[in-house]
């Protein structure tokens, strides 16, 4: 995967999981979730921890990434794409 680092939109369903994607003017549905986890960031460097999901949508493979709006600074909160498989 290569990292991308952009803002992203995502859509949850009732149970909090993402059920589509909204990047680069395009909205892709979540096929199939690879996995989740929540990731501490590196502490020694103030990076707040964020909630990860690896997401199938159709052929697109992403990771992406959501930092709670209360800790970190505004221009981070929200969500990013952060990989994608090449």
């Amino acid at each position: 995967m290569r990292a991308v680092q952009e803002r992203c939109g995502v859509d949850l369903n009732e149970q909090g999981k993402p059920i589509s994607l909204h990047w680069r003017n395009r909205t892709y549905r979540v096929t199939r979730e690879h996995d989740a986890f929540r990731a501490g960031g590196r502490w020694w460097l103030g990076e707040p921890s964020r909630d990860c999901w690896v997401l199938e949508c159709g052929t697109l493979v992403v990771e992406v990434h959501r930092f709670d709006e209360t800790d970190p600074p505004q221009e981070i909160s929200g969500w990013w794409v952060a990989r994608v498989q090449d």
